[in-house]
């Protein structure tokens, strides 16, 4: 129990300097550091790749299956909204405040310490990979992606980002979509019965209107939204054509790639463009152990809309942390050191339940 608490209050000062430390995504480097100097003062074996630093569990088994626990340790940039040093680890009726302590500090330094907690132990049934990684918020090219070709093949999964500590046993991918409507430039003065820009009230109403046929048990329907519209430079001259930015958040009963192939087709746009097509939709079966580890544990399942490195995993994943994902790029970010003290001590006992060969009786984490 010493040895529990003592890494709990660990994490936690370790979480204090990250907050303090910028790292904005592709910035990462002194955030970086900070992370290896954890595993030096663990004696833990640790690699860096970029501002990625991973490691692997003390005495890894290329014959057993392999869990990652995942999250990451870029922020965005603050928003104006801040009362408080986005840059300033203050503590206040037991809230850390912070950019980036709950998305997704407080996953990351809990997965550190329980990682920790298990780098020594002999016939885990999993292998256990730690990736701390870069560039999560952009979905950059050098964060998580980049790794899955330098680790060891993964298995499963964990990504940690604010759940409550409940289990998101899938996510909705997603497609960012650039379209266009055309019509005809003219003067304003004169009459136009094909302008851009009315041509796109009826295309804005299909997007609107439209429904996708396959609805998800877990995830719902996909949700279609445009949340950008540009057109046209001058009062008196109607333009040539309308750019229009669309989200789409994808279930688990369509690839990426349907999603394009029927936009492509059905849309009355004159065209639309995917951005690109490898934030893909992603789960864990309910009847995984590592999901039946969770619910035994009293932990709730759901469904996420949010996006995270789930996207880029094709195994099956678990996304899991403490934190609440309605506070993540909030004004005066914030995470309850209660949450991190409960999020490390179900950490540890989930994992029990599935990599150890030690019962839980065995051990009090009170």
């Amino acid at each position: 129990m010493q040895a529990h608490k003592k890494i709990t209050k660990e994490a936690i000062e370790l979480l204090k300097n990250l907050i303090e430390t910028p790292s904005f995504s592709s910035e990462e480097e002194q955030t970086a550091a900070y992370i290896e100097q954890w595993f030096q003062t663990h004696d833990i074996a640790f690699q860096r790749t970029k501002n990625n630093v991973w490691a692997v569990n003390k005495y890894f088994d290329n014959n057993k299956p392999t869990l990652l626990l995942n999250s990451h340790h870029d922020t965005v940039k603050p928003n104006n909204g801040y009362t408080k040093n986005p840059f300033t680890a203050i503590v206040e009726d037991g809230k850390l405040y912070g950019l980036g302590s709950n998305d997704a500090g407080g996953c990351l330094v809990s997965l550190m310490a329980t990682f920790t907690h298990f780098y020594q132990q002999k016939n885990l049934k999993y292998n256990l990979v730690l990736v701390a990684s870069a560039e999560e918020e952009t979905s950059g090219e050098n964060g998580l992606h980049s790794m899955l070709s330098v680790i060891p093949k993964i298995d499963v999964a964990i990504v940690g980002e604010p759940t409550l500590m409940n289990l998101a046993i899938a996510e909705k991918g997603l497609v960012v979509f650039d379209a266009m409507v055309k019509g005809t430039p003219s003067h304003a003065a004169h009459p136009n019965a094909n302008n851009a820009i009315y041509n796109c009230i009826e295309v804005l109403q299909w997007f609107q209107e439209y429904q996708f046929k396959k609805t998800s048990k877990t995830l719902g329907d996909v949700k279609m939204t445009v949340t950008q519209i540009n057109a046209g430079k001058q009062h008196n001259a109607v333009p040539s054509e309308v750019k229009l930015v669309v989200d789409v958040r994808v279930n688990d009963k369509y690839s990426n790639q349907e999603i394009v192939a029927i936009l492509q087709e059905e849309s009355p746009c004159d065209s639309i463009t995917p951005r690109g097509i490898k934030l893909n939709s992603s789960s864990i079966p309910l009847e995984h152990e590592l999901v039946q580890a969770g619910i035994s544990l009293g932990r709730e399942t759901y469904g996420s809309p949010t996006l995270s490195d789930q996207s880029v995993l094709s195994c099956p994943s678990l996304k899991l942390g403490p934190g609440d994902s309605t506070r993540s790029h909030s004004a005066d970010e914030f995470i309850y050191i209660k949450e991190i003290e409960e999020g490390i001590k179900i950490y540890i006992q989930l994992l029990e339940k599935i990599v150890s060969h030690e019962t839980l009786g065995q051990r009090n984490y009170n």
